[in-house]
């Protein structure tokens, strides 16, 4: 989640401003859930010898995420919010712990985690795609 934050103030990503009607990026679920790919991916990379992280894939999919969240009307105050808060690393975290739950994989379990990192690459899932 650190390599996540580092990535998206290294690259300067900001977003234009927003409407007052506007949901919580975080309830944004295209965004929120593409993020949680992102830092599902790189966790999987950091944990598995066998398993590197696409960084320009990496890239790409959040220079993509910003400019939908840019066409969203988000602003660049919402978007360093979103992506600085403790509370919402420890949410996303949280949020990915959960989701790899449901897939049947503890994510403390790094056996498991590497598993599933390696079956996501051959079903090129959104995870998979970030991974090599």
């Amino acid at each position: 989640m650190r390599a996540l934050v580092a990535l998206f103030v290294t690259l300067g990503l900001s977003l234009p401003a927003a409407a007052q009607s506007k949901p919580p990026l975080r309830e944004v679920a295209e965004i929120d859930n593409g993020l949680m790919a992102v830092a599902i991916a790189l966790e999987i990379s950091e944990e598995c010898d066998d398993i590197g992280a696409r960084y320009l894939r990496g890239v790409g999919t959040l220079s993509a995420l910003k400019s939908q969240a840019r066409s969203l009307g988000y602003s660049e105050e919402e978007i360093e919010d979103y992506v600085t808060s403790k509370s919402e690393k420890a949410r996303m975290r949280r949020k990915a712990e959960s989701y790899l739950e449901g897939q049947g994989v503890d994510a403390k379990d790094n056996d498991q985690l590497c598993a599933y990192g390696r079956g996501e690459i051959q079903k090129n899932s959104p995870v998979g795609r970030l991974l090599r």
